[in-house]
């Protein structure tokens, strides 16, 4: 179904170090870290990884891989302790959904286009879910409560967008340019944090009422007669 690639040591190195790491004998900091204390370490690791794909530095890139790659393995590590799940189960579950939402390319699904990719996606996505407690029920879910702010609110704007609950007549009146928006975009910060509040936290703030809103309409206009 797809090329086979032979196990390359490195890995194997890589989860015996860790394991090694969180021994009785290994490293103190290892041993007291759990999956909540280095939940920040991935956000970070991630930034670092954006500023050396935008540096356009291979070498800086392939660092930054790994230390991103060791926070998988350090949870990876965590949860085998636990008896829940490993290195390897993890990754035989990310090849498993590559293959099933890729019909187009392990299987006999025909698309003319990107976007019938993405249909198909969001549709295989969707049947996975059903019926379990991640189950998706508002065309809202699934946006990461812990974005930054202006991610998750452009994620939801979007989302918003596409399910037709987000009237866009006000945005429309509206005559900025990308420079000028970006300027009152700082100002508002600069303003927030000249006053000791966090742009951050209010913008949050804002998203939620605005989401709750969003739902309410989303359920009145499903509940309206065809």
């Amino acid at each position: 179904m797809f090329p086979k690639v032979k196990k390359h040591p490195a890995i194997g190195d890589l989860l015996g170090v860790m394991a090694r790491l969180r021994s009785p004998t290994g490293c103190p900091w290892d041993r007291e870290q759990s999956h909540r204390t280095l939940r920040r370490h991935a956000i970070e690791e991630v930034y670092e990884l954006i500023d050396a794909i935008e540096a356009e530095d291979d070498h800086e890139m392939a660092e930054e891989l790994g230390d991103l790659l060791l926070q998988i393995v350090f949870h990876c590590q965590l949860a085998k302790e636990r008896g829940a799940f490993d290195f390897e189960k993890v990754c035989r579950l990310i090849v498993e959904k590559l293959v099933r939402r890729h019909p187009h390319v392990f299987g006999t699904t025909k698309v003319k286009d990107v976007n019938e990719v993405w249909a198909n996606w969001e549709r295989i996505k969707k049947a996975e879910k059903h019926g379990t407690k991640h189950a998706r029920h508002s065309a809202l879910d699934g946006i990461p409560k812990h974005l930054p702010a202006l991610l998750r609110a452009e994620k939801l704007l979007k989302k918003a967008r596409k399910a037709k609950v987000l009237a866009d007549g006000h945005d429309s009146k509206r005559r900025l340019t990308k420079g000028a928006l970006a300027k009152e975009l700082f100002a508002l910060a600069s303003f927030a944090q000249a006053r000791g509040w966090s742009a951050e936290e209010l913008l949050t703030g804002e998203i939620k009422k605005r989401e709750r809103i969003l739902r309410r309409r989303e359920i009145k206009t499903s509940a309206k007669p065809a």
